[in-house]
């Protein structure tokens, strides 16, 4: 059977279809072409690859440049055609995004020499141009999906990278869609065992539980048409096999505590909506206490927005409620690749994404202190915990939203509003309860730093709990001067003797 564009022409007609279809058309001739004769691993034509990748964007919605630089992401590579020949022919956007990938390069895992250089370019590349790395999430995505014709012991590593590197980068963009296709495509790989041993439970328990929820989806349903709110869509949602693991270690294996396994999604016209629904599903059912959560009011760092409660509903089961509005439901899935289906060109206009950008930014930043050689594992173990793990927002008494890693401590907190604040630090106030310096925080806590301006210093005990690099950074540096300072005078009385 001939490959074809078709499929991929009806994706992006669906999701735009004033789109250049032509053109997508053309530019998938033109990938053809010049990848003709070449075989991936498997065997199948190399044109698959691109062609999938494509897929993966129109899927998400992408504009056409992106869709076709998907097509075009590997030409420069592995062919004779060059950049410069893309930029002739597709024009100077669409040749940056390829350029971009280009340099990426193909990750060939010599050593830690090569994956530091990898984390770099990555870095660098999505400070230059976001949607680089959107194509490259979709590039890695398709190959995850064929990861079965590489030797095992390939198979596993990048699995485990595209866990512990590409997931986070996604979750930290927001765009929820890639991040649970990454990881659970990944999660089969990288631990076989724990992943056939969740897909077990999940199967179980989502037998049970699927009529269940369905006859209260359509209960409520009903009970908000009837106080006269549209319903734009209502569905279920089932919790992805990576993210159920991780949840089962917090709770000892146990499928007991686990309440959001299906949620129910409700999708309506408005912000007001919103509210209105929760306030509806609140006098229906008995909300589980301190499991109300208002993410539009406090969006996650990454600019996730929806509301969340718990309730107990018929026969006293427990059932999990997401109700947000259209835009909402796109920005959590799509992140801040959300933004470029109301722009054409793919242009970064909105606040959010601005937002987004600094700190991708910063990330780029932070590529210049990974160490290769034998301090890289320790450099690589900062980096995933101060910008790759789940992220916590901490209010200030005057209202402002400090963003840390999870498990980050009043100290970590403190240094991140001011160095001198970290360094006179004596205690916290946390929701209006004095706590120690090592209490762990949670997303809305709200936090008062208390200082003593005659303390000479942090406490180099510190260390064993703080979190975040900026913290460890000073405390270790305030133990150094105060060493070097022990040495001098040392010396000097020495001298005096």
């Amino acid at each position: 059977m001939p490959i074809s564009a078709d499929k991929l022409i009806e994706k992006v007609r669906d999701h735009q279809p004033n789109a250049d279809l032509e053109l997508v058309r053309f530019a998938f001739d033109f990938a053809k072409e010049a990848h003709a004769g070449q075989k991936r691993k498997s065997g199948e034509p190399y044109i698959m690859h691109p062609l999938a990748t494509a897929e993966i964007l129109a899927d998400m919605k992408m504009p056409v440049p992106i869709v076709i630089a998907g097509l075009l992401h590997d030409v420069p590579e592995d062919t004779d055609v060059t950049v410069e020949g893309i930029r002739e022919t597709f024009g100077s956007d669409i040749a940056s995004m390829v350029a971009g990938i280009t340099k990426l390069g193909k990750i060939k895992y010599r050593g830690i020499e090569r994956y530091v250089e990898n984390l770099r370019k990555m870095f660098v590349a999505m400070a230059s141009d976001i949607r680089v790395i959107i194509i490259k999430f979709a590039d890695r995505i398709h190959n995850l999906r064929t990861l079965s014709a590489l030797p095992p012991h390939k198979r596993k590593r990048i699995a485990m990278e595209s866990l512990e590197i590409y997931a986070p980068i996604a979750n930290r963009l927001g765009i929820n869609e890639m991040r649970a296709l990454l990881e659970d495509l990944a999660f089969t790989h990288a631990m076989p065992k724990e992943s056939e041993w969740v897909s077990g439970l999940m199967e179980k328990a989502i037998k049970v539980k699927k009529s269940y929820v369905d006859r209260v989806k359509d209960s409520t349903g009903q009970e908000i048409k009837r106080e006269g709110i549209e319903v734009l869509d209502i569905h279920g949602r089932v919790k992805n096999r990576y993210s159920l693991y991780r949840k089962l270690l917090k709770y000892e294996r146990s499928m007991v505590q686990i309440h959001d396994l299906i949620a129910l999604r409700i999708i309506v016209p408005k912000m007001s909506d919103c509210y209105a629904v929760l306030g509806i599903i609140h006098q229906k059912w008995k909300p589980l206490k301190g499991r109300i959560k208002d993410y539009i009011a406090q969006p996650k760092p990454n600019g996730y927005r929806s509301l969340h409660t718990t309730v107990f509903c018929e026969d006293g089961e427990i059932v999990e409620f997401q109700i947000r509005t259209q835009e909402m439901h796109d920005e959590a899935e799509l992140g801040i690749a959300a933004h470029w289906q109301y722009d054409e060109d793919g242009k970064l206009a909105k606040p959010e994404v601005k937002k987004q950008m600094a700190w991708v930014k910063e990330l780029a930043e932070r590529q210049k202190f990974l160490h290769s050689g034998p301090n890289f594992e320790e450099s690589l173990e900062t980096l995933k915990i101060d910008l790759f793990q789940n992220r916590i927002f901490v209010f200030t008494p005057e209202g402002d939203v400090i963003d840390l890693p999870e498990d980050a401590t009043p100290v970590d907190f403190a240094y991140a509003i001011h160095s001198q604040i970290g360094d006179t630090c004596v205690g916290a106030r946390i929701n209006d309860h004095i706590m120690s310096l090592d209490t762990k925080l949670y997303s809305g806590d709200c936090c008062e730093i208390i200082v003593d301006k005659n303390r000479k210093g942090p406490n180099s005990d510190w260390l064993s709990f703080v979190k975040t690099s900026t913290a460890r950074h000073h405390v270790r540096q305030h133990a150094k001067s105060k060493l070097t300072r022990w040495i001098r005078n040392i010396k000097n009385e020495g001298g005096n003797n």
